[in-house]
């Protein structure tokens, strides 16, 4: 049976449905992210060396965007970013070593430990914003602002539904 929408080929939609299309403009934005901060001055030569040899993964974004500036527990984090506490654990071990964050003492519950940025880690917190508001800016000269701004409601409306 041909389809209406793909009559040349009728797998294409595998390859243009709209979740490859924002998987795709995602891993994009993400990878642009990493490229600015690992040429940031600001960042610790030491991270943005980690940033520039791609051992810094848009998985590791994941603390730099759900890791509250008071720190967070781990199943918070977790939960924040659709992950599992154990794929999370191991995220925060790479980011404890590379001295982004640190664990300590939780004032709630003397059982339970927050993850907490370091020094360096809010430096590459700041890096982060400062990057995705180039990234953005660049987003926005490349589809043009009326496009962009549609884009941004859009995925703002269906995140909330």
């Amino acid at each position: 049976m041909i389809d209406p929408l793909f009559p040349i080929d009728p797998d294409a939609w595998r390859q243009t449905h709209l979740g490859r299309l924002l998987g795709h403009a995602m891993r994009r934005f993400d990878e642009r992210v990493l490229a600015l901060m690992a040429h940031d001055a600001e960042v610790p030569l030491a991270l943005s060396n980690l940033a520039a040899r791609a051992q810094v993964s848009a998985a590791h974004i994941h603390i730099t965007r759900h890791l509250t500036r008071e720190g967070s527990r781990l199943t918070e984090l977790a939960e924040r970013a659709g992950m599992t506490k154990q794929a999370m654990g191991t995220l925060v071990d790479q980011c404890e070593a590379w001295g982004l964050v640190t664990r300590g003492p939780d004032p709630l519950d003397a059982r339970a430990r927050r993850v907490l940025f370091t020094a360096d880690g809010l430096a590459w917190l700041e890096a982060f914003r400062s990057a995705v508001a180039q990234a953005e800016k660049e987003f926005r000269a490349s589809v043009g602002d009326e496009i962009a701004t549609v884009v941004t409601i859009g995925l703002e409306a269906y995140a909330a539904a």
